[in-house]
């Protein structure tokens, strides 16, 4: 049973109304649920980053929560409107391939098709689902509605899936891509620490290189002082992904990287 927190997801930005229109349909159907503003400025229709955001933010979110994530380019055409339980949470979001990485790590319990009007708004518009359809329904599964009640069940296996994070090795060589640039201008890569073995010890560290585009920085730092102000750095961040920054300034300027880029790491 949905018994957690509303989470927001989406590409909306904070400059015009349309996160806190969502707010209020929340408000009027489930006043008493708490509301989380996860992140409002993936990318304009990057699909890809938000399902990203997605994999980062949920382990951290209790048992019950109820994900809204909108990056929806194909709102008003066919594609399905839908919601899943996923690891004991909910999420509500076009099928267009946006909850692909959480799928991907966990596999999903049950989902319906959000096609029940008893639980959108009146009038569903072409243009702004995530007031008529998804914010609606989240609130309704916090109000108690049960998740069969939003619409008809589906095949889990139907659900659209966009490829996983690239992470293959190459003759020693692990190719990885830009997933994530951060506000700081860090480059979130999809090469998981743990699955390059890249180790704890600044000996074993020093031995690695990581190259984006013609650019190679030598070894893995512990932490952005661990080099000079301006100078680029590879380390492992908090998701435990390897990452690249520019301390003190953006290594997505400085490198004029954009998402999906490829990045290689290896041993020397």
């Amino acid at each position: 049973m949905a018994s957690g927190p509303i989470v927001l997801l989406t590409d909306y930005g904070l400059q015009d109304t349309y996160v806190g229109v969502l707010k209020g349909v929340i408000a009027r159907i489930a006043p008493q649920a708490t509301v989380i503003d996860l992140l409002h400025h993936v990318r304009p229709q990057q699909v890809r980053q938000g399902a990203y955001a997605l994999w980062a933010a949920e382990p951290y979110f209790p048992d019950g929560s109820i994900f809204v994530a909108v990056v929806d380019p194909g709102v008003g055409t066919e594609r399905r409107a839908v919601a899943v339980e996923i690891n004991r949470k909910y999420f509500v979001a076009p099928d267009n391939g946006l909850l692909s990485f959480v799928l991907q790590r966990y596999g999903a319990e049950r989902a319906v098709v959000l096609e029940n009007p008893a639980y959108r708004l009146p009038v569903v518009s072409s243009t702004f689902h995530g007031r008529d359809i998804f914010a609606p329904a989240a609130a309704y599964l916090a109000q108690g509605v049960r998740l069969e009640q939003l619409g008809m069940p589906i095949a889990v296996r139907s659900l659209q899936q966009l490829p996983p994070p690239r992470c293959e090795e190459r003759d020693g060589v692990w190719v990885g891509e830009v997933l994530h640039i951060d506000r700081f201008g860090n480059l979130i890569t999809s090469l998981p620490a743990e699955r390059l073995q890249i180790g704890a010890s600044l000996q074993e560290r020093a031995q690695w290189r990581v190259a984006v585009r013609s650019h190679i920085i030598a070894g893995i730092s512990r932490t952005f002082a661990d080099v000079a102000e301006g100078e680029l750095c590879a380390y492992v961040g908090s998701d435990g992904l390897l990452e690249i920054a520019c301390r003190n300034g953006s290594a997505a300027i400085q490198l004029q990287i954009t998402l999906g880029e490829s990045v290689r790491a290896w041993r020397v």
